[in-house]
């Protein structure tokens, strides 16, 4: 959208990946969650928070493009109801993943964990595919790149409203989903507090927490500057694709890849164990990089060709990403499952916000042909990180 708009690189990799903020610092939050009422009603109650927050979006996007995008009192007021969006989204995180967790065990856990995923993708086909096709055929027709988001992120909200309204009667009651014990706030500071100490001195906890923060690293850079590149005009390196393309081309055969490549991941993890995925795993979440490299510098204009590298790119990373989420829940074990599992995917979405404050800047500075050899060379980091892990060799076969 920003895009869309005229917003530099530099600026829209910088203001978006500030809105993973709100993963990074929720584990303050994240204990209240385990103590105060149950999953299901965090769930409930953020989901309508985000519906009242999407359906204010559409009425305060600012009217200017370009850098002055930047300078626009409305385009603060955006931020802030993204923000509002993405803190309501952290804590249904926080809760959902309890949820999971509470009825699985570790095999379980790792035999559906494609299957959780490729809900979340099928959401994202929707939402990165469908929606941004159907805001650039818009755009075609009413000529008005403002009046296209709009009406787009309307009909959005409208079916998160709906799903919302379905949620609050079909969402299941688990009998493990009970209020905590601890309700004076001296219970609940105590309990606090020892969620952060025993996540600190678990073993192993420095070399967890570089592997969190490095092994998606090369995707970290890549994935922020893909759609730009994807939109970019060919004399500004990028592929010139129409916004409608994007969509067809990234947001649907680019997150089905992922899809698939999620899926059969978690069928694999379920086989081998974690110890045994995680160099295949590491190995496609790195090499596939290279078709970025392929197209920056040879920009091809045939769909096709541009349409399979980004889905070998994203079924690489798809498969890839199972070890690091397969490796979260298997640190996550022990007290204060939920509240440590929140902790590690903070360190997760540090991991994506960081490189991406960064991504638009150093692209600018590099241009599109070096900024992807930038992430080749990004890869070396992730199979250092993999070379250090150490895991229990039986965690995540099948019994």
């Amino acid at each position: 959208m920003f895009k869309n708009m005229g917003m530099p690189n530099g600026m829209l990799a910088f203001y978006t990946s500030l809105l993973y903020l709100p993963w990074v610092i929720k584990p303050l939050w994240s204990p209240f969650v385990d103590i105060i009422k149950t999953k299901r009603w965090w769930i409930l109650t953020m989901q309508i928070l985000m519906s009242a927050a999407m359906l204010l979006l559409p009425f305060l996007l600012p009217q200017e493009s370009g850098e002055a995008i930047s300078s626009s009192p409305l385009f603060f007021v955006t931020l802030v109801i993204f923000w509002i969006t993405a803190f309501a989204s952290a804590t249904h995180d926080i809760a959902a993943d309890g949820f999971y967790m509470l009825g699985l065990n570790p095999n379980k856990q790792a035999e559906f964990v494609g299957i959780r995923s490729t809900f979340y993708r099928l959401s994202s086909i929707f939402g990165q595919g469908i929606l941004v096709a159907l805001a650039g055929y818009l755009e075609t027709r009413t000529s008005d790149v403002h009046m296209a988001w709009k009406i787009t992120l309307i009909l959005s909200a409208v079916i998160f409203a709906c799903v919302t309204l379905y949620h609050t009667r079909a969402l299941p009651v688990p009998a493990s989903d009970k209020t905590s014990d601890a309700t004076t706030a001296s219970e609940i500071l105590k309990e606090f507090g020892r969620t952060f100490v025993t996540f600190f001195r678990k073993k192993g906890v420095l070399i967890a927490m570089l592997f969190m923060l490095l092994y998606r690293l090369p995707e970290a850079f890549l994935v922020k500057m893909m759609n730009p590149f994807l939109l970019d005009s060919a004399a500004e390196g990028g592929l010139g694709m129409s916004t409608q393309d994007v969509g067809i081309v990234y947001g649907t055969v680019g997150v089905a890849a992922l899809t698939v490549g999620g899926i059969l991941g978690g069928i694999a993890a379920s086989r081998w164990g974690l110890k045994k995925s995680l160099w295949p795993m590491a190995l496609s979440l790195t090499l596939p990089c290279l078709s970025f490299v392929f197209l920056a510098a040879y920009q091809p204009d045939n769909l096709w060709v541009i349409g399979s590298c980004v889905a070998l790119d994203q079924f690489g990373y798809g498969f890839g990403f199972t070890a690091y989420m397969l490796y979260l829940i298997y640190f996550s074990e022990g007290e204060f499952k939920t509240a440590h599992y929140s902790l590690c995917t903070a360190f997760m979405a540090l991991s994506m916000m960081l490189p991406g404050l960064v991504a638009g800047y150093v692209q600018e500075w590099l241009g599109y042909t070096s900024f992807f050899i930038f992430v080749m060379i990004c890869c070396l980091v992730t199979v250092g990180v993999t070379f250090l892990l150490k895991v229990d060799p039986e965690y995540g076969k099948k019994q």
